[in-house]
C-alpha cells in the first residue's frame, strides 16, 4: 500500500527558515502580520516566523466572529503567549453583520467566504499601518483540493507551508513544540458552529494526503491508484477537486490581443 508523504523535520525547518528570511530581504521589510485562528496552520506559521526572525517582528491578529468557538480564541492566545508576540483581538462581527443584514437570504458558504475576506482586509490594513508583510498560513493539501477562499485566506505575501501537506505540517508542528491541543484538535475554519474541514470536504486529511502524494508527486494514473487500494469513487472525487480548483492556483489570466 502506498505510504503518505513524510518529511525530515530538521531539514525542512532549515529550508523554510531560509525561505522566510529571503522573502523578507527581497521585499525590504522587517515585520510581519498574521491572522492567528487557534488552528494548526496559523500556529505553525507563527512559530516559523518567530524562529526565522524574532518575536518582535510578528504581530498576530485574532479575529473571531460571534459564532467562533471560544476555545479557538483561547488557543490563539495560548500560541501568542508561548511565542511572546504582540497580539490584538478584533471582532469582525459588526463588519460582517452590517453587510448581511441587507442580505438575510445568504447561505453559510457565502457568509464564510465573506468572513475570510473580511479578515484578510483587516490584515492588509494592519500590514500597511506597520509597514509589514502578510504572512500566509495555507498548506498544500488545501491548495490542491481548492479548500481555500480566493482573496481571503489565500491572500498573502508568501506562505511558508505552501509546499507541505497537512500531515507534514503536523509533523513539523511537533518538532517545533506547538502546544499539543492545537496539533490534535479537529481542523476547522470555524466558519459556523460545528464546522470541520474534514466534515465539509467529506474526507480525512490522512487519506487525502496519501492519495494526493500518489496522484501529484508520483504522477500515478487512476488505475494505478486503484491498484494501491484507493476506492475508484474517492480517486474520482479528489481528482475532480484538484482539476476544478486549478484556477485558484494561478494568477488571473490576461488577454493580450
Amino acid at each position: 500500500m502506498l505510504t503518505g508523504p513524510t518529511i525530515d523535520a530538521e531539514e525542512t525547518l532549515a529550508r523554510i527558515l531560509d525561505f522566510i528570511r529571503e522573502r523578507m530581504e527581497d521585499a525590504g521589510k522587517e515585520r510581519l502580520v498574521v491572522g492567528l485562528s487557534g488552528g494548526l496552520d496559523s500556529a505553525v506559521s507563527s512559530y516559523l516566523a518567530v524562529r526565522a526572525l524574532d518575536s518582535g517582528s510578528l504581530t498576530a491578529f485574532i479575529m473571531p466572529y460571534k459564532t467562533t468557538d471560544p476555545q479557538s480564541t483561547k488557543d490563539a492566545l495560548l500560541v501568542a503567549s508561548e511565542l511572546s508576540i504582540a497580539h490584538k483581538i478584533i471582532d469582525i462581527t459588526p463588519m460582517v453583520d452590517a453587510y448581511f443584514d441587507r442580505l438575510p437570504e445568504a447561505d453559510r458558504k457565502r457568509r464564510g467566504n465573506y468572513m475570510a475576506r473580511t479578515r484578510m482586509a483587516v490584515l492588509y490594513d494592519q500590514s500597511a499601518a506597520r509597514h509589514a508583510l502578510v504572512l500566509g498560513t495555507g498548506n498544500r493539501t488545501e491548495s490542491l483540493l481548492g479548500y481555500t477562499t480566493l482573496w481571503g485566506d489565500m491572500a498573502c505575501a508568501f506562505t511558508p507551508l505552501g509546499g507541505l501537506y497537512k500531515t507534514q505540517v503536523r509533523e513539523l508542528a511537533s518538532h517545533l513544540g506547538v502546544p499539543a491541543r492545537v496539533i490534535t484538535k479537529p481542523p476547522s475554519a470555524d466558519l459556523w458552529q460545528g464546522q470541520t474541514d474534514e466534515g465539509e470536504m467529506g474526507l480525512t486529511y490522512e487519506e487525502a494526503d496519501r492519495l494526493l502524494y500518489g496522484m501529484v508527486d508520483l504522477g500515478l494514473g487512476d488505475a494505478e491508484l486503484q491498484a494501491e487500494g484507493f476506492d475508484p469513487a474517492f480517486v474520482g472525487k479528489v481528482r475532480g477537486m484538484v482539476e476544478t480548483s486549478s484556477f485558484k492556483r494561478c494568477m488571473p489570466p490576461s488577454c493580450h490581443p
